[in-house]
């Protein structure tokens, strides 16, 4: 294995190899816009759907905006007169031919324009009650599917072509197949074109199998090479099924067999136990909270410590509702580290959550995060927080700091990842939002620690167990779904701004209300503005117009990403400490944003927002004991996709449903990153939540497979190991 070549198996080296290998560079590019860059993503971009001979596909299925290929009847045909342009000096007809298409039930109309003589001849092929397949893009007219200019054939009851438009050849071939499978298509890319260049790509497949007999049999599984041509070129119904399992099978098992040995790896490590340490800091910590731990804190508390006296890092994923109380949680996990004279950092993806959580850090520790100065505890340690706008005298005090061992918790950005932080005994490593960090970046921080770290990832965001078995399968996972005592009730309400205009003035009367009464608001719009950016108000326009109008002698304060970090810190600061009363903000706040005061959140043009996205904004209301209301704005029509999200998030606080709902509505290449950026992903085919059963057993057979060859020396397993860090130094985990 080497750099230029690091494949063990034949079949991995064909299906990584460059797709330009096999279609040349001309046909590969475009390719692009289906996000396949390789054979392998060729070979895993299959049909949509098969249809058999005879078989009408069902109109009801048939999306606006799409490239399809739909085999249907021809129910009517009906000319329109009409005027054209000039052809020899004469004015030309121009005439308009609609053809009624129909599967038994549905209805959708394919329109043709041109010169009288073209459309009597396109009418006589189309004859009403002939069976044909039409090829193109659905657009609407009068709110009604329709296909302009459609590529077509048309066939008798046996398959047979009986008419033809220029691209006869390529679409019959299709058809002479014993089922015709359609694929998903792009304007440049026709489905007869796709096939073609799938039979291409099957033609340079080995026949070599990546897995071990033994796995293949207890998977219940056919060959590669099989399920490849079983997708592609099939016979029957029953060779897609068994195709398909084997290709859902692989893009798991790759997965697991790579997360199990990564386990594998984690358990032979040394991290150096953390036992507690009675009547230290920690002790001392939990004697001068002012309120009583959850029993989930409490709970996850005591997983969280046992693993810390284990030899093996500690390698959890604690996910939380917001406001559970994840924060505490972690620093506790922290101090009992310090106990043991050990250091933790806590990394956060933004400056503005770094600063959030070192207010929030030393302000919970007071006099025991003050270090040894006069008067402080004899327990007592230092807290230090680096990110990239600390000023320079400020940074090389603090990395003396955590050099000298004198910072025993570390709180910054990306910042701390820079090659001069220097640790004395790095213990814990906290990463706040693993989303936002990559499992490359999460290494270069623990590879910088003299033993191997213990790990605590937190996030907000609640993930279904078969993603966290996808996605963080090398982490532990604990869950805190109990909110704390004396947490109030948010009112999420869906604002229509197009059909209710007055409910909208009526927003910002509410919050002109709630400041009245010493309380503040965040207000959250889609994008910056101030530029050509995206349709509707940004926050800087729309803080003007507040500011002018409604909210005039209000204090509104602005906030996004584009401000200098001093001035960023200086506007959170001054909202936190109620200077400011309505924050107008990017989702910059979204998540570790703590300000109990903030009772109202009016989310502008909520529709541009993913439920995720929704749920944790609205987290940030309602964190002190005065109830919260949230307003969902949006102009969007009623009709839209988006009003179902809407609706759900005004339907249930339950972060868990919420999560649910928004894996079913979204593509898992949007779940894992890939399609963030136009990058690759390790599922093109498997969806974590019709196909849990089949990511449980590939686990199963994944860790029997590290039990059976813990040196990964069957050559499948290893390649299996260097795809999946190969996508993960991509964008796979990585989506920072």
């Amino acid at each position: 294995m080497s750099p230029l070549d690091p494949w063990r198996t034949a079949a991995f080296r064909a299906l990584d190899a460059d797709v330009a290998t096999v279609l040349g560079a001309k046909a590969a590019e475009s390719f692009a816009a289906l996000r396949v860059r390789t054979v392998g993503d060729l070979l895993r971009h299959v049909p949509r759907h098969y249809l058999a001979g005879t078989e009408l596909t069902d109109l009801a299925t048939v999306v606006e905006g799409e490239h399809v290929a739909v085999m249907a009847r021809v129910a009517k045909t009906e000319v329109f007169e009409g005027r054209g342009g000039f052809a020899g000096g004469r004015r030309a007809p121009n005439s308009r031919l609609e053809v009624t298409l129909t599967d038994g039930q549905g209805r959708l109309t394919a329109t043709f324009f041109g010169r009288a003589s073209i459309v009597a001849w396109w009418q006589r092929q189309l004859a009403a009650g002939v069976r044909g397949i039409f090829v193109g893009k659905v657009g609407s007219f009068r709110d009604q599917p329709q296909m302009t200019h459609p590529a077509f054939v048309m066939l008798d009851e046996a398959g047979g072509v009986v008419g033809n438009s220029e691209e006869k050849e390529r679409i019959a071939e299709l058809s002479r197949s014993g089922l015709v499978g359609l694929y998903p298509a792009t304007a440049k890319l026709k489905t007869w074109t796709i096939a073609e260049c799938e039979r291409l790509a099957l033609d340079a497949l080995p026949a070599e199998d990546p897995w071990p007999a033994w796995v293949r049999e207890r998977a219940g599984v056919i060959d590669l090479a099989d399920a490849f041509r079983a997708v592609h070129r099939p016979d029957s119904r029953a060779e897609i099924d068994r195709g398909r399992q084997r290709l859902w099978f692989d893009e798991a098992f790759t997965t697991q067999v790579a997360m199990a040995y990564r386990r594998a790896e984690n358990a032979r490590q040394s991290a150096g136990p953390r036992p507690r340490v009675p009547g230290a800091l920690l002790d001392a910590f939990d004697s001068r909270l002012p309120f009583a731990l959850t029993e989930g804190q409490r709970d996850v508390s005591e997983e969280i410590f046992a693993d810390l006296a284990r030899q093996a890092p500690m390698q959890r994923l604690l996910q939380g509702e917001v406001g559970s109380g994840k924060t505490l949680v972690a620093l506790r996990a922290m101090l009992a580290v310090v106990d043991t004279r050990g250091q933790a950092v806590l990394l956060a993806p933004t400056e503005v959550l770094a600063q959030q959580h070192f207010q929030t850090i030393t302000g919970l520790l007071g006099e025991l995060g003050q270090g040894h100065v006069l008067g402080a505890p004899e327990t007592a340690t230092d807290v230090v927080c680096i990110t990239g706008s600390t000023p320079a005298a400020r940074k090389r005090a603090a990395l003396m700091q955590i050099a000298s061992g004198e910072a025993g918790i570390i709180i910054g950005t990306h910042a701390l990842l820079a090659d001069n932080v220097s640790f004395a005994d790095l213990g814990l490593v906290v990463i706040d939002e693993q989303h936002r960090f990559g499992v490359e970046q999460r290494a270069l921080l623990t590879d910088r620690a003299h033993a191997r770290p213990h790990v605590l990832v937190l996030t907000a965001t609640p993930i279904p167990r078969s993603v966290a078995m996808t996605v963080f399968g090398d982490l532990t996972v604990s869950t805190l779904a109990q909110l704390p005592a004396g947490r109030a009730d948010v009112t999420t309400t869906v604002v229509d701004a197009t059909r209710r205009s007055a409910w909208v003035e009526r927003a910002w009367e509410r919050v002109a209300e709630e400041v009245a009464q010493g309380r503040q608001a965040f207000v959250v719009a889609p994008h910056i503005g101030g530029g050509k950016e995206a349709d509707g108000l940004g926050v800087v326009e729309l803080a003007a117009r507040l500011s002018e109008g409604p909210l005039a002698g209000v204090r509104v304060g602005v906030l996004h990403g584009r401000l200098p970090a001093e001035e960023k810190a200086t506007v959170m600061g001054a909202f936190a400490a109620g200077e400011v009363d309505v924050l107008v903000a990017t989702t910059i706040i979204e998540v570790g944003v703590d300000v109990p005061n903030a009772t109202m959140m009016i989310i502008w043009d909520a529709d541009r927002f993913g439920i995720s996205q929704l749920h944790q904004l609205r987290g940030r209301i309602g964190r002190g004991g005065l109830p919260g209301v949230c307003l969902l704005v949006s102009s969007a029509e009623p009709e839209a996709p988006s009003w179902e999200r809407l609706a759900a998030i005004a339907g249930t606080r339950d972060g868990f449903a919420l999560a649910e709902l928004d894996l079913a509505q979204r593509r898992e290449g949007d779940v894992l990153g890939a399609s963030q950026s136009g990058g690759r992903s390790t599922l093109r085919l498997l969806r974590v939540l019709e196909h849990a059963d089949v990511i449980e057993a590939a686990r199963a057979l994944a860790e029997e497979a590290v039990s059976r060859d813990p040196d990964r020396a069957t050559p499948g397993f290893a390649d299996a190991v260097t795809q999946t860090n190969l996508l993960a130094g991509e964008e796979w985990i990585d989506r920072s």
